[in-house]
Parts: C-alpha cells; structure tokens; sequence
C-alpha cells in the first residue's frame, strides 16, 4: 500500500534535503528518498556536494595546504620543521571522516525534524489520487505519493567522447579525491573551479601537474584583474596552466594516459601523465527519473524545465540545485529548496540570482559576487572602481599572506555596488559582507562608512570601497 505524504523530495543534497527539512518545519509531512551509499552500502545523504564533491575538496584541500605550509612556510615564523612526511592513507581517511560525520549529520536533521528517509533510487509512477507516486527501487521497495515532489537530483561529471572515466586513470571528481598515492605526473583537462581546486591539492601533495583549458582566457568568467592575479600566483606555485587549446586523441595504457592536442599557437602537442582529471563540466541527473513516463518537460540537454519559481511543467512537481538551470552551486539550490518549501506554505520567497557568492577554493582563494568590470563595460554603464592589495593589510603581514586584492565596482551616479571581487586569504568569508551589501542594494560609501575590526582582512573591503571615492587610507 502506498504512503502518503504531503511532499516528496528526490535526492538529499543540499537542495533536496533542506527542502526537506524546511517542508517539515512549515508543518508538512515530507519524505525525501536518496540513493547514495556508503561502501557498506549504508545510506550516505548529501549528494555530490557531500560524498564526492564540495565536502571532501574541501578536507584535501586544507590537509594539503598544511602539508605545504609545513615543508615551505613554517620557518618563516620561526618554527623549523625536519622530516615532514606525507602519510597519505591518513589524509584521504580524515576526509573519509569529515564525509562521515556530514552524512551522519543530515540523518540526525531528519529525525530531528520528523522528515521520513528512504535509501533507494525513486522514480516517476503516474498522477494519481492524491497527487503523484514515486517508486522507491532498493532493498526495502516503497510506493510513495505526495501532492507535491520536488526533483533535487543533482548532476554528475561531463566526460570527453573517447575518453570515459574509468576512475583508475581517467578521473572524475569522484577518482580524483581518493588516488590511492601522489601521481608523479598528473593532467587536468578543464581550469574551472574543479580542475583548479583538486589540480592544486595534488600539486602540494607532490605532483607536477598540467592543466588544459579550451576557452581562450584563464578563468573567463571571473574579472580579468582577479584572473590575472591568480594565474600568476599558480603559475609561481608550479601549476603548469595552457588555455585555448583543442584535446585531440586521448590514449590510455597500463600506466599512462597520453594527452594529444593543439595549443594556442596552432602547435600540435604531446601530454603523457600517470593519471588524468577530466573536468570540462556536469550533466544534470534526469535519466531513470520517468520524466516521459509522466510527460515531465525537459530541455536538449536533459534539464528538468522550470520557471522563475522552480515549478515545472506539470501541476505539482518542482524542480531545484543542479538539474535546473542556473548556476550550479550548492548554496543556490539550498535557496531554491528553502523557497519551494516556503510556497508550498503560502509564503512568498525570492531567490536573488543576482547576489549569489562564488568561490573557488584555491590559495590564493577567489571570492566574487555580482558584475565583473569586462560585463559593465559590455552593457556600457557607467562605473567607478576601487581597489586595494593585500600587501599593505596589517593582517594579511602578520598571517604571511599578501597574495591579491580586493576590487569594489559601483554605479558611476548612484554609487550602489554592483560587483566585489577578491583574490586573497579567506576570501570565501570575506565575501559575505559583500553579499549583504548588495542584497540591500548598498553603496560603497556604506562599505567605506562601516567600522571595520583591527587589524582584520574585512578591512581591505573597507579600504577598496574608499578607493571608490580615491580616498583610500592606507594605500
């Protein structure tokens, strides 16, 4: 007999378990039903971002800067280190844990707020009274339906044509956290925010790493002088960065991976490596959902289509995170989640897409939110700019980390921020403050006016938004 909820939600990363938890805090009676296993076959919530995306980086990426801080920076402050080693089995099993203990706590949440879990892989049955079944495939077979369901599926790794992964030599994200030791040589294909991240963990850990990138400008999304900064600073660091070239053959044999390709000079080239990271973007997760036994609208490429408010095309069934478009980034489907759930109570939330933060969790770390300085002068507004390094914060001195700057984009007349970025320490915190800002359409005089702790890294916004006005107090 099948069980009846008032929502069901489809996947339990991070849009689909806060939908999940906020339904149930607004008084509905939720279900959420989610696949991902432990090796043990244990249920592991938390999608990508938890098992093999955002969480576990995350865990490599700071036991690695210790790791380098130990064996190149530690005698700079007086505390002379010998015999650092790498114990990797211990590095890749505390991310093991860190992935443990955010799985354990989504289980916690849901007891905690009566949401009913199901571990197995749901999909589409049919509309029927009252509202839609799902069927829960997995060891203990559900029927489940709800008068509303919310898709929260997620995507998965984009592989080269020719060149799938087979995690042992090809590598998606998920192989790529758990190389069982440091590859002499490694390649990246892709200098996004992936291939940057995990690229960079590597490379502390030992690795001469090469990365390839097809767009004819590193990182083009991000402003140029960010870009700029951080190429720079990888490229000090030993990060081998190619843009604008074309991936030809890939061959793969018992104990490398040979890369073919054109570089931007029209040069045909030749990259032989010990393993290769594929990260040239995500695939949304809508196979095996039953959209067309339903009659579910997607688009070409396999997303679920949505309006501004995250309903689809049929009457009852929503859709959030990765599987929709937008960019895909777990905080904005945490948003969408929360926002779904708090129309199905009547309320009447907005996402801003506008003031959604990015990071790419590299050192130094790259923080942004809103325009860049080349989209302005696309759209032709009218602007002011105002910038401050790092070099001359009293903080980032005294942490040994000068590295970047941070840059206030304002309208020309009305002075309201239309863009911050940052290239420095901690720039995943400090953008923040920015977001706040411009979620109350501020000025860079409000940044410029607010009194800032000394000596902190907040105070280089505090400085940039002067600079705004050319009065900068310390540069």
């Amino acid at each position: 007999m099948a069980k009846q909820f008032d929502v069901v939600v489809i996947g339990a990363g991070p849009g689909g378990y806060i939908a999940a938890i906020r339904a149930a805090q607004l008084g509905m009676s939720v279900a959420c039903v989610d696949a991902w296993s432990t090796a043990e076959g244990k249920p592991a919530p938390g999608g990508t971002c938890t098992n093999v995306g955002c969480i576990p980086s995350k865990a490599l990426l700071q036991s690695s800067e210790h790791f380098e801080h130990a064996n190149l920076h530690l005698a700079e402050h007086g505390v002379d280190v010998k015999g650092v080693s790498l114990n990797l089995d211990k590095l890749v099993g505390r991310k093991d844990v860190v992935v443990k203990q955010n799985n354990d706590g989504i289980l916690y949440l849901f007891k905690k707020n009566k949401v009913n879990f199901f571990h197995g892989t749901a999909s589409f049955g049919a509309k029927v009274d009252g509202g839609w079944s799902v069927n829960v495939a997995g060891a203990n077979a559900e029927e489940l339906v709800a008068k509303n369901v919310i898709i929260a599926t997620g995507s998965s790794a984009r592989a080269l044509p020719g060149a799938e992964f087979d995690e042992e030599q090809i590598l998606s994200n998920d192989g790529a956290l758990r190389l069982p030791k440091v590859p002499k040589k490694l390649a990246v294909i892709g200098a996004g925010v992936i291939g940057l991240e995990l690229g960079s963990v590597w490379r502390r850990l030992g690795a001469e790493v090469t990365i390839l990138e097809g767009a004819p400008e590193f990182l083009s999304a991000v402003d140029r002088d960010v870009a700029k900064e951080a190429l720079k600073a990888f490229t000090k660091q030993g990060l081998k960065i190619n843009v604008g070239v074309k991936v030809g053959e890939i061959k793969k044999s018992a104990k490398q991976v040979t890369i073919n390709y054109v570089d931007a000079a029209g040069a045909e080239q030749k990259l032989e490596a010990d393993k290769l990271i594929v990260s040239i973007g995500r695939v949304p997760n809508t196979a095996g959902l039953g959209a067309e036994t339903i009659g579910l609208k997607l688009d070409e490429r396999g997303f679920v289509v949505v309006d501004d408010d995250c309903a689809t095309s049929l009457p009852g069934i929503w859709a959030v995170g990765d599987v929709v478009r937008g960019p895909m980034l777990a905080h904005k489907a945490e948003e969408e989640g929360v926002a779904v759930a708090e129309r199905l109570a009547g309320q009447q939330p907005h996402v801003n897409f506008d003031t959604v933060p990015w990071v790419i969790y590299t050192s130094p770390e790259i923080a942004w939110v809103g325009k860049t300085e080349q989209q302005l002068k696309t759209e032709g507004r009218a602007y002011r700019a105002g910038s401050f390094p790092f070099l001359a914060n009293g903080r980032a001195r005294a942490l040994g980390d000068t590295t970047g700057f941070v840059k206030v984009l304002a309208d020309a007349k009305t002075d309201e921020v239309l863009g911050v970025h940052f290239v420095g320490p901690v720039a995943s915190e400090l953008v923040a403050e920015a977001v706040a800002i411009m979620e109350f359409r501020g000025a860079s005089e409000d940044i410029a006016r607010i009194c800032h702790a000394h000596p902190t890294l907040s105070e280089a916004l505090k400085e940039a938004a002067l600079a705004v006005d050319k009065r900068a107090l310390n540069f």
